[in-house]
């Protein structure tokens, strides 16, 4: 029981570490609305295709999206539909500290 804690507790601890950059958590909003390519999630954002692809190969690397490819392309989602939850309670946390401050 004891091992299984710290199991959950170290993927809590990944899953948040790779959440935590403002590029990261945008692609997140982004991807909610639904797939996108690399070149859709740069004009999206606004950025290079490099800070895209790195801040992809992250949340890759920790399972929170994932990649297939389509022709030329690779087409990203989220592996959890859950993850928009979760950033829509973040949301509701940030608004209630604005209203706090």
């Amino acid at each position: 029981m004891k091992r299984e804690i710290q199991t959950l507790q170290t993927f809590k601890s990944d899953f948040f570490k790779a959440l935590a950059h403002p590029m990261r958590i945008r692609i997140l909003e982004v991807l909610c609305e639904g797939k996108r390519t690399v070149n859709e999630l740069q004009t999206i954002l606004g950025s290079e295709g490099s800070a895209v692809s790195q801040q992809l190969a992250i949340l890759r690397g920790k399972n929170v999206v994932y990649g297939t490819k389509d022709g030329t392309s690779v087409v990203y989602a989220l592996r959890d539909p859950l993850i928009k939850d979760l950033l829509q309670v973040a949301k509701r946390i940030f608004d209630n500290h604005l209203v706090d401050a």
